[in-house]
């Protein structure tokens, strides 16, 4: 699967697209507010007008920034799981009350998950179809995967864990029909758990080909080592993913890079993954603003091994963890950084040569506008 196999986003964007992982940063005030709502000091209506006041800004950020595809932000999610387990047919949450709307929900299915549901189970749908309303450009929409969320679930049902993974991943692919229905073009798999369980990376796969099934966009699977509280939950590299992934319906592989080092690349490209690459060029776990410099060295690096034409460029994972000034200024860079390396790979266009009988005909004392070929030429 060397293409994709909806190619309509991609042909809408430049060479080395930028983009973004998924979560954007939640600044102290959004926190106390959406904590206040777990503790019923807000209604519902609320939370929703201030989750989609902060969509729209993270939106602007990211246009003002240059981004070429841009998110919601995740803006609506507390956590990386609780938003997909609390909508999940099947799926049960005694307590629903929290003392900060970051901690996670214990749930738990008291019986195996329903085969059927309604067309949009979750209700992705909608939150794709308002974000597609505030921008005229390319959209991603990103869900946590099938193996991540089994992970946040107590299960006493299944006697193999892998048939709760797949029976998620069945209500994921529902969901995933409805978005593309909506007008979604590039869907994104996020599995920030499976690096801290490798063993179970052909689970995870067989999973993803059930969420992607007969839906057909663009589909991108993310991969890091943990992003929570800006911290990685696992250390490793990213040979554990091969050959299983190469058996996956995806266009995309999102990769952490930029924190990790490079190392990794020769072995993907060793294993022969020849679709996309999503190349992480921005530490999302430091303050610290790359330089476009930088950013471009690191894209000019991994061309040594991945033609322009297979890479989209991208944070290391979510901005969540930084500060609003620090994701736009990381945001600035890595377009920068980008357009340089955009620059050199695209060829210059040489001015029509003059034709010797028009150049003669021109009145010796005929003024000419000063243009770039002209100074080049001495003019």
């Amino acid at each position: 699967m060397s293409a994709p196999r909806n190619a309509a986003l991609m042909e809408r964007v430049p060479l080395l697209p930028t983009t973004v992982v998924g979560s954007y940063p939640v600044p102290e005030w959004m926190e106390r507010l959406k904590t206040d709502y777990y503790r019923n000091r807000m209604s519902h209506a609320q939370l929703t007008d201030l989750h989609e006041m902060a969509i729209k800004a993270a939106l602007r950020d990211q246009e003002l920034a240059g981004i070429d595809i841009v998110s919601d932000g995740e803006l609506r999610r507390d956590n990386d799981v609780d938003y997909f387990l609390a909508r999940m047919p099947g799926v049960e949450i005694p307590q629903t009350a929290k003392e900060f709307y970051f901690d996670y929900y214990e749930a738990r299915v008291p019986a195996p998950l329903p085969d059927r549901f309604d067309p949009s189970p979750l209700g992705l749908a909608d939150d794709f179809a308002f974000t597609s309303e505030q921008t005229s450009g390319p959209v991603k929409f990103s869900f946590t995967g099938p193996f991540s969320l089994s992970r946040r679930i107590h299960d006493s049902v299944y006697t193999d864990r892998r048939e709760l993974v797949l029976a998620i991943a069945r209500v994921l692919n529902a969901e995933a029909h409805a978005l593309a229905d909506r007008g979604a073009q590039l869907l994104q798999i996020d599995e920030p758990f499976l690096a801290g369980y490798p063993d179970a990376v052909g689970t995870a796969i067989e999973a993803v080909n059930i969420v992607t099934d007969g839906v057909d966009v663009t589909w991108g699977l993310h991969v890091c080592y943990g992003n929570r509280y800006a911290r990685p939950l696992w250390q490793g590299h990213y040979d554990f993913l091969f050959p299983a992934v190469l058996d996956a319906t995806v266009d995309q592989l999102v990769l952490e890079f930029a924190r990790k080092g490079y190392e990794d690349l020769p072995v993907i490209e060793k294993f022969g993954w020849d679709r996309t690459i999503g190349l992480g060029v921005v530490d999302v776990k430091s303050s610290q603003v790359e330089t476009p410099d930088l950013i471009a060295s690191r894209i000019r690096s991994a061309l040594e091994l991945v033609p322009a034409e297979r890479l989209v460029v991208n944070p290391d994972c979510g901005l969540r963890n930084v500060t609003g000034a620090v994701a736009r200024a990381k945001l600035e860079a890595m377009v920068a950084g980008t357009a340089a390396v955009r620059a050199e790979l695209t060829p210059r266009i040489a001015p029509a040569p003059v034709n010797a009988s028009d150049a003669s005909n021109e009145s010796p004392h005929e003024e000419h506008a000063e243009t770039p070929e002209s100074v080049a030429r001495g003019a």
